[in-house]
């Protein structure tokens, strides 16, 4: 940019903000076939009882052939502009949290807006495996609050079982596929707070997707180790940047990693007896980036979660990345 000399160079224009973003809809999507854990015993070396008793998940959802990382996102992203009463051609930003996506280019959120027939969204993917949703949530709330976006679709969407060795019983008995989203629209105050996020790059290898044939691995016991060491802190670093305390808390959805991981973190976190705590991994399995836009719109859909709920969000995982939020649901 070129000025006349001594004069102050020109302010660049900007959309005027909003005060904030809230979450008027949500969505999932679950593919028809069922893997139950008996359906396992015929792959692989375990049983139901060893399953339940290690993971807490008695089965999983697996996606058709035919069937992509953006078939599921746009499933459960037509029935969240359904929820929210929004038409498509409203749509003014789609972001896809996923780490299974095979398709290098066009994104995933590009395929979407193609499959929902969407105007001309900006469209765009983000890569930061169990806790994408949560880094997408945070860029489509600052997205919104900017001005650079008015209706932000927000998924998350994983077909985990075309890169998972269903030879290996530590990993295959986890994985599942399916999809969760959001829309987000401007609000006259902060429904969703501050993001709290950050990496650990010395576990960056404990969980990995490599590039060819059936690649998800992990070391769970250094995952599991971390989870019931960092997460409480980190969950309750999140609640105070909200500047609320755990007493707030309706509704705890963690990453849906393992029901057994699950179970100490929520007790750590000293919540209220009525408090939910989301447990869909139990009939979901693990589907890593879609797991808690999932498990909030199932509990949704079956009652029980409270009109306006305040819900406290943390994914973690591969990466290893970790992030989280405190949202008032629809």
């Amino acid at each position: 940019m070129t000025t006349t000399p001594g004069a102050a160079p020109r302010a660049f224009a900007h959309p005027a903000p909003a005060a904030g973003s809230r979450i008027v809809g949500t969505g999932h999507y679950r593919p028809e076939r069922v893997m139950t854990n008996t359906d396992l015993e015929k792959l692989v070396e375990t049983s139901d009882e060893w399953i339940v008793q290690r993971t807490g998940i008695e089965e999983r959802r697996i996606a058709a052939e035919d069937q992509d990382v953006a078939d599921l996102a746009a499933e459960a992203g037509r029935m969240a502009l359904a929820d929210a009463g929004v038409d498509p051609s409203e749509v003014t930003q789609v972001i896809v949290a996923t780490c299974s996506n095979l398709e290098r280019s066009p994104s995933a959120a590009g395929r979407v807006a193609q499959l929902l027939s969407l105007t001309d969204p900006a469209s765009f993917d983000v890569g930061a495996a169990c806790s994408g949703f949560e880094h997408a949530l945070a860029v489509a709330d600052m997205s919104i609050r900017s001005g650079t976006s008015t209706t932000t679709l927000v998924i998350g969407a994983e077909k985990l079982s075309q890169v998972t060795d269903y030879t290996d019983r530590t990993t295959c008995i986890l994985t599942a596929d399916g999809a969760g989203a959001m829309v987000l629209r401007p609000s006259d105050e902060p429904t969703i707070s501050p993001v709290v996020w950050g990496s650990v790059p010395e576990l960056a290898d404990a969980v990995t997707i490599n590039g060819e044939g059936p690649a998800f691995a992990q070391e769970g016991r250094k995952v599991l180790g971390w989870a019931l060491r960092e997460a409480p802190k980190i969950s309750r670093r999140i609640v105070e940047a909200a500047g609320l305390t755990m007493s707030d808390i309706d509704v705890f959805v963690p990453h849906q990693a393992n029901l057994r991981m699950i179970e100490p973190l929520a007790a750590a976190l000293d919540l209220r007896e009525d408090a939910i705590v989301a447990d869909d991994i139990v009939t979901s399995g693990n589907t890593s980036a879609a797991t808690i836009p999932l498990a909030i719109s199932r509990l949704r859909e079956a009652g029980r979660i409270p009109s306006g709920a305040t819900a406290l969000l943390v994914g973690f995982g591969g990466g290893f990345s970790w992030a989280g939020q405190v949202v008032r649901l629809p």
